[in-house]
């Protein structure tokens, strides 16, 4: 499990074909790899995959072809960037909010718009992200709910009628994320967190129960 507090960026810095799998090499923000040892889950942009090798801070991941069509993975390259968050430890502070790491769909960026928050310091980048998804995600999308956007833990904005939602980033999450890199076109991978979907479909169930016939 993961909370969508995403460490830091990493970076693609190999990626080979096998007979069956496709193998990265990422390498993690320094110290992200302290204590990390091989069968590790990792969150790259919100899939969820096991470490398999280990040098010093260069991770390797064996992927196969249903992460790599499910996912944005597949339009990655060498030298790429990825968010990264390490598995939840007992113990430790949830500041985000619980996903699995198992991509539901692929979002599309329709339109991103930068602005400068007005300081006595100095000016920081905010950006309005309008995102569109599948039909099949309209139902957990709502204004104040959860979502998770490349593994990045999220509050959902403004929903269109389109089914099309916005995204209210603020400057330290543009930081420390992919997100300030994105261009409109751009694909993202959704999660709906847990919590919501069972809400969501206990009471499609409860309204139509025609539906179990």
């Amino acid at each position: 499990m993961f909370s969508g507090i995403v460490e830091g960026i990493g970076t693609i810095v190999q990626i080979e074909e096998q007979s069956e799998h496709i193998h990265w090499k990422v390498q993690l923000p320094s110290g992200c790899e302290k204590g990390l040892e091989i069968g590790a889950s990792v969150s790259l942009d919100g899939v969820c995959l096991t470490a398999t090798t280990i040098e010093n801070n260069t991770i390797g991941f064996d992927l196969i072809q249903e992460t790599l069509d499910r996912t944005t993975l597949n339009e990655k390259k060498n030298g790429d960037s990825v968010n990264i968050e390490r598995a939840l430890r007992y113990g430790e502070e949830v500041g985000g909010h619980l996903v699995s790491g198992h991509i539901m769909a692929k979002g599309t960026i329709q339109n991103i718009e930068f602005s400068i928050e007005q300081s006595e310091v100095h000016g920081d980048k905010t950006a309005d992200i309008r995102i569109s998804v599948p039909n099949s995600l309209s139902d957990y999308i709502f204004e104040k709910g959860y979502i998770a956007i490349d593994g990045i833990s999220l509050t959902i904005g403004e929903v269109n009628d389109s089914g099309e939602f916005e995204l209210h980033i603020i400057p330290e999450t543009l930081r420390r994320t992919t997100l300030g890199q994105k261009s409109i076109g751009d694909s993202v991978n959704i999660e709906i967190d847990s919590m919501t979907q069972a809400i969501v479909d206990t009471v499609k169930r409860v309204m139509n129960p025609e539906r179990e016939q």
